[in-house]
């Protein structure tokens, strides 16, 4: 605990937060705390560590508020790490057993005496004492979770803002019993979707209660959040496109599980045989819809709810595609490379490139640059033609046609 975080050490953070959250809570009714500290009295030595050095400083009360911070201030990290033994100690320090008995279990380290914490867990389970323990590990190697995950919850903080959020967190646990998960459900109504950002207004209203991208915790499970039971919420989830569950509601004291079905997939544009980049961008809009989803560049995935989508490719001729998204696969459009079209003239032209359809018509593409000598376009493969006439000659006779054709990777010049 006497580990540097910034300016502070950690034990110096923790007593700092620590005295904040007990501000907090004073208006709380029907709430005792207490504090068991441990490896605060006996300095630990090469040969020496003292497993019982674990106390019990201010017993529970209804207003020993005061008690309590002054306490924290006066602590100091000396010794060991005997976390069987406080935990086992802590479950004993409760008044009440009917009560909601928590324990925020704060460590830098692991157990360092000759007790398993899971043991203890198991052993105070058996006999029937209902303590609900939080861990709370700051700076903690994460491989190390499993050794608290038979204890109880567990978090883990690496700076001393990730333990301000995080102990906000576990008391509001703790406070209200009331706890909520936002499943994003799959084709197979499996939460597996996730890592999109979820807001939550108050029902009906443009108010704004709460902001989190979704998150699958450390157990594979949506995250627990903390939601105020007095409201009502709609709840836009923004996918591509975005979906919305209206006037949800949160029960009080038991654990909600919301259930949104978000089924996603990806769209991918890729060049075939290009041999250098070519920086293109897709237009994306729902079949059937006029309005732009999302633009993105060929070369990238990107991710869209299941369903049918319109693709327009920003290349020369343009490119419409009309493609299915499919759960948790990627729907690839294949686009061949395109060839280089350049043009050169004595004068200023006007004039107009067309490329044959397959029906034998000839389709607009692009306009020459008005009084422009010259000029250069990216194509796709096929057969075109440039219509133009000098600026300068003001008479239709003077239109003049050149046909060329467009290969991959390759380039054509004329001079017009």
């Amino acid at each position: 605990m006497n580990t540097k975080w910034g300016d502070q050490t950690r034990i110096e953070a923790a007593k700092e937060l620590l005295a904040k959250t007990v501000d907090g809570l004073i208006d709380v009714p029907n709430l005792e705390i207490g504090l068991r500290v441990y490896g605060h009295q006996s300095p630990i030595t090469a040969t020496y560590q003292d497993c019982n050095d674990t106390k019990l400083e201010v017993p529970f009360a209804t207003d020993n508020f005061g008690e309590v911070k002054s306490r924290i201030r006066s602590i100091y990290a000396k010794g060991t790490t005997p976390i069987a033994r406080s935990l086992e100690a802590a479950a004993g320090d409760f008044p009440d057993r009917n009560s909601r008995n928590i324990i925020i279990l704060i460590t830098d380290g692991l157990e360092a005496c000759d007790n398993d914490p899971c043991v203890i867990a198991k052993k105070l389970h058996d006999k029937g004492v209902k303590v609900t323990p939080f861990v709370i590990g700051l700076g903690m190697d994460l491989s190390y979770l499993e050794k608290f995950k038979c204890i109880g919850e567990y978090a883990d903080a690496e700076t001393k803002g990730a333990f301000e959020k995080v102990l906000e967190n576990v008391v509001s646990k703790a406070l209200l019993n009331t706890t909520s998960q936002i499943n994003l459900n799959d084709i197979s109504g499996l939460p597996s979707e996730t890592d999109v950002t979820t807001f939550l207004y108050e029902a009906g209203t443009n108010n704004l209660k709460y902001t989190f991208t979704h998150t699958i915790n450390k157990y594979g499970n949506p995250d627990t959040l903390i939601l105020d039971p007095k409201f009502k919420y709609d709840i836009e989830v923004n996918t591509t496109p975005k979906v919305i569950k209206e006037n949800v509601e949160i029960f009080k004291n038991i654990h909600n599980t919301i259930k949104i079905d978000c089924p996603q997939g990806y769209i991918k544009a890729r060049y075939t045989n290009a041999s250098k980049s070519y920086l293109t961008d897709l237009r994306i809009v729902q079949t059937g819809e006029r309005k732009t989803l999302n633009h993105q560049k060929v070369g990238v995935s990107d991710k869209y709810l299941v369903g049918t989508y319109d693709v327009e490719i920003l290349t020369l001729p343009r490119i419409y595609v009309t493609l299915k998204v499919n759960q948790s696969s990627t729907s690839y459009i294949d686009i061949k490379a395109p060839g280089t079209f350049k043009y050169s003239s004595v004068n200023n032209l006007v004039g107009q490139i067309f490329t044959e359809n397959s029906n034998g018509r000839w389709d607009w593409v692009c306009n020459i640059k008005e009084k422009s000598r010259s000029g250069s376009w990216n194509l796709q493969p096929g057969s075109y033609k440039v219509i133009y006439r000098h600026q300068k000659l003001k008479s239709s006779t003077y239109t003049m046609e050149k046909l060329f054709r467009i290969n991959s990777n390759k380039s054509i010049s004329l001079k017009l």
